[in-house]
């Protein structure tokens, strides 16, 4: 495992909820980044954001990763979930508030 890989591990195992993307999540920098926050901001959803464009050994070393070619991606305790379409049909189904209640991370209403 490479030292960006290791920091990319450590980086999911420490936070419950962890989206790579493009840009930050108060200034996502391309549409499915800002898909994927719009629908854990909606959901009430703490996560950890990291901006793959400030580092590209970040950028290409989570596509390695998850063996997933785009960005952005999600992790939800320690797991890849999916990226943009994944995860906005997971919101649509009801599948990704069913994830988070069974992982105990739903915020109280």
């Amino acid at each position: 495992m490479t030292d960006i890989q290791a920091e990319i591990a450590r980086t999911v195992a420490e936070n419950d909820v962890v989206l790579f993307l493009k840009g930050t999540a108060d200034r996502p920098q391309c549409g499915f980044s800002n898909m994927v926050v719009q629908i854990l901001d909606h959901m009430g959803v703490e996560y950890r954001d990291v901006d793959v464009l400030a580092d590209e050994r970040i950028r290409q070393g989570v596509k390695d990763y998850a063996n997933w070619p785009t960005i952005p991606q999600l992790y939800i305790k320690g797991e890849f979930v999916g990226g943009c379409d994944i995860v906005r049909e997971m919101f649509q189904t009801g599948e990704l508030k069913t994830l988070l209640d069974e992982k105990g991370l739903t915020p109280a209403a």
